[in-house]
């Protein structure tokens, strides 16, 4: 088959749990091609550069510096909704001048299709809001139940018993009748016989929109600079390979092959990185979940409640 794979761009976590899936539908025989924007695009050049990209930008959102993402969720909103109606036009543009058999989206609401089968990814079935606007969350439930039953087929990267990794977030409702758990998704699920680095006593795992990539990055340069053991920060800028600075004991990094950021996590004594879903699946693929320190992105209510769940 000829398939689609397009991943959201808020952040990297969309793109890399894609990976495993890009690698199977690789092995199956089956022909991809990759539509995403920015840096998500980026990393899966590199992690395949011999298939064939469209850049295609994903929905606009700027999110505030500060410790609520209301405001900027709600400036956005208007833009959001008249890109996911743009993007399911130009899927449907695309379908007319080439053939494609199957189109799997990650968290893109637009990307369906009658005319071919469609899959859509998401751990989130239920959308957590905010204090306040929380007797909003069965009607918002129900609206991202209409898209998901758009699609052929919803995929969780998730399973099904003790609430997973995802507690609430898929497991509180009633799944859509074409719902299904498929087991977590991680990038790292082929790395094997990596030999620890033991370099560096903390890792810091940089990811998400801006500004509040660059606001994280620069707390932990600010906090780690000065401590005596050294400190590795993973910057998330996978378009810059390999390019490093170092600042006090601190060694940043733009990005990171898989094997040598695997090894990094496997030797250090602490993690220090968002609560986003894709983290939490490649940490517990590496059995290194128990040793992070989760600082969620301020406002984020999804990341603010994995970071409780699965906290220290």
């Amino acid at each position: 088959m000829k398939i689609l794979v397009c991943p959201l761009n808020w952040g990297l976590g969309h793109a890399t749990r894609c990976v495993p899936i890009i690698r199977q539908l690789l092995s199956d025989g089956h022909e991809v091609v990759l539509v995403s924007d920015g840096y998500p695009l980026a990393f899966l050049k590199q992690e395949f550069p011999s298939l064939r990209t469209i850049e295609y930008p994903s929905y606009p959102i700027s999110y505030s510096s500060g410790k609520s993402q209301v405001g900027a969720m709600l400036r956005s909103f208007p833009n959001i909704i008249s890109h996911i109606f743009k993007e399911h036009f130009w899927l449907k543009k695309i379908l007319k001048n080439e053939r494609f058999d199957q189109v799997i989206s990650d968290n893109r609401f637009g990307m369906w299709s009658k005319q071919i089968h469609s899959v859509y990814i998401t751990h989130q079935i239920m959308v957590r809001m905010p204090r306040g606007l929380k007797f909003l969350e069965p009607l918002v439930f129900t609206l991202h139940k209409l898209i998901i039953q758009e699609y052929n087929e919803c995929w969780i990267p998730d399973v099904e018993g003790n609430k997973g990794l995802s507690g609430d977030l898929s497991h509180k409702y009633k799944l859509p009748r074409n719902a299904k758990y498929i087991g977590n998704l991680s990038r790292f699920s082929v790395v094997e016989g990596i030999v620890p680095d033991f370099t560096y006593d903390v890792v810091g795992i940089v990811s998400g929109p801006e500004p509040q990539r660059t606001i994280f990055e620069k707390q932990l340069i600010e906090k780690y600079s000065s401590e005596s053991f050294i400190t590795l920060i993973v910057a998330g800028q996978p378009e810059n390979v390999e390019k490093k600075h170092v600042i006090g004991n601190v060694h940043v990094f733009s990005h990171l092959s898989d094997d040598k950021l695997v090894a990094c996590l496997k030797g250090c004594r602490k993690i220090v990185c968002r609560s986003g879903y894709s983290t939490l699946m490649d940490l517990q693929e590496l059995n290194c979940l128990k040793k992070a320190e989760f600082v969620p992105t301020p406002g984020q209510t999804e990341q603010e409640y994995l970071a409780e769940i699965h906290s220290l």
